[in-house]
């Protein structure tokens, strides 16, 4: 664990921070030639991809509807509760987003001007399985999926050893509203979803996060399917002052850690006696943690950094674009509004990132590796298209003729100009 004065960390040391390395080139040619051979064979390559990956002949991909109903009342009723007190909230967020479906502004009299905002007619969410499994991530995403309208919402996992899907996995696809789930995984699922086979059908977009080769098939795919964004391995910075709760603090760097030994924890305080405080809570609680070996390893990626004044905070913040942002500090307004880039934050003691990974209803699906700079977590807009109107009378065309004939001569499109003439008598003529 790197701890530091912010203002001595080394041009080497900043660099290791900030770049967080994808290693996508790393698998681009293996991810390539899995996506070509699914794009051309189907559901042959499906069932080779299945065997060599997951070990397993599957008579067939998709979860019956035998084994939903089996799943659901292998569940203890109170967890499935608790399944559905989450899933509303996570509906009830992702409804406040809703755009209105259509609307329009009279720019000047015969000038109408509007927007029609449309749901993507198919979507595919890929949710992480295998050893392990995410029914929250099938909430975050095939919720906003079905709120924003989309038709058909189809879900590929990856089948556990036995080839079943993990019974609350499946009940959250149910409770979410899925229309289909499929055991499936790896970039096969990516480019089957992306392609179509005779088994998987073809969407719109693809969301979801899932480990270097899933998110090397998304970006490879996007000429036929688009998608939510990349996203690597998961991440918080934390911003703290006196006012933390050291104890507090550290345990989220724990929740951090226990992830993936390649997650990422990073502490920036403008309190020396605090960072001390944490530094020794960490190394603490990391001896007590179930998943000790794995949040070993996470700490060497993890960094205590003590700063001058929240201003530098804020700085290394939005240089850092964090996947999760903790703000932990007493004027917690004016670091907010010094904040451009975070895919998500949480503001006071008592908003640590667990609860958006799980109830609170914001959506856990976010930029990672610094992509905060450029994209927004998973939302409704992820899965809308708009489609801009335009309703123009003749006295509208009128006032707009004599601006539109001259730029369109200055480009070189006559036609262009005349389509616009012919409404007002002109004839086109050699």
């Amino acid at each position: 664990m790197l701890f530091k004065k912010l203002s001595d960390v080394s041009g080497a040391e900043m660099k290791k921070l900030l770049s967080r390395e994808s290693g996508l080139a790393d698998v681009a040619k293996t991810v390539s030639s899995i996506l070509s051979d699914v794009r051309i064979r189907k559901d042959t390559a499906l069932r080779e991809y299945t065997r060599k990956f997951d070990k397993l002949e599957l008579a067939d991909f998709e979860v019956s509807e035998e084994e939903f109903e089996k799943a659901l009342s292998s569940i203890d009723p109170k967890l499935l509760n608790h399944l559905k007190s989450a899933a509303a909230n996570i509906r009830a967020f992702h409804e406040a987003q809703l755009p209105e479906v259509i609307w329009f502004m009279e720019l000047k009299p015969g000038i109408v001007l509007g927007q029609k905002a449309t749901p993507l007619e198919s979507v595919g969410v890929y949710s992480p399985g295998g050893r392990a499994f995410y029914p929250s991530t099938v909430l975050m995403t095939v919720i906003p999926a079905k709120v924003a309208g989309v038709a058909q919402v189809i879900v590929c996992t990856p089948p556990k050893a036995d080839g079943s899907v993990h019974p609350l996995t499946l009940s959250a696809a149910k409770v979410a509203g899925a229309d289909r789930v499929f055991k499936l995984g790896g970039a096969q699922a990516v480019g089957a979803m992306a392609y179509g086979t005779e088994t998987i059908p073809k969407v719109n977009k693809i969301v979801g996060p899932g480990n270097i080769f899933v998110t090397s098939a998304k970006m490879q795919i996007r000429d036929v399917a688009e998608i939510d964004f990349p996203a690597g391995p998961s991440e918080v910075l934390i911003i703290a002052d006196e006012s933390a709760d050291a104890i507090m603090v550290a345990s989220d760097i724990i929740a951090q850690a226990e992830h993936d030994p390649n997650a990422i924890s990073i502490l920036v305080t403008i309190s020396e006696t605090l960072a001390e405080d944490i530094q020794r809570e960490v190394l603490l609680q990391s001896e007590q943690t179930e998943r000790k070996s794995i949040v070993n390893a996470s700490l060497e990626n993890a960094a205590i950094l003590t700063a001058d004044s929240l201003e530098q905070c804020i700085d290394f913040s939005n240089k850092f674009a964090p996947e999760h942002l903790e703000i932990m500090v007493s004027n917690s307004d004016f670091v907010l509004d010094g904040i451009k880039n975070a895919g998500s934050i949480f503001i006071g003691n008592y908003s640590p990132v667990t609860v958006g990974d799980y109830a609170s209803g914001t959506n856990h699906v976010l930029p990672t590796a610094g992509y905060a700079k450029i994209y927004s977590g998973l939302n409704i807009n992820h899965f809308m298209k708009y489609s801009s109107i335009q309703k123009i009378s003749k006295i509208g065309l009128e006032s707009l003729k004599e601006t539109i004939i001259a730029l369109a001569e200055e480009e070189g499109l006559k036609a262009h100009a005349d389509s616009i003439r012919t409404r007002f008598g002109y004839r086109p003529s050699k």
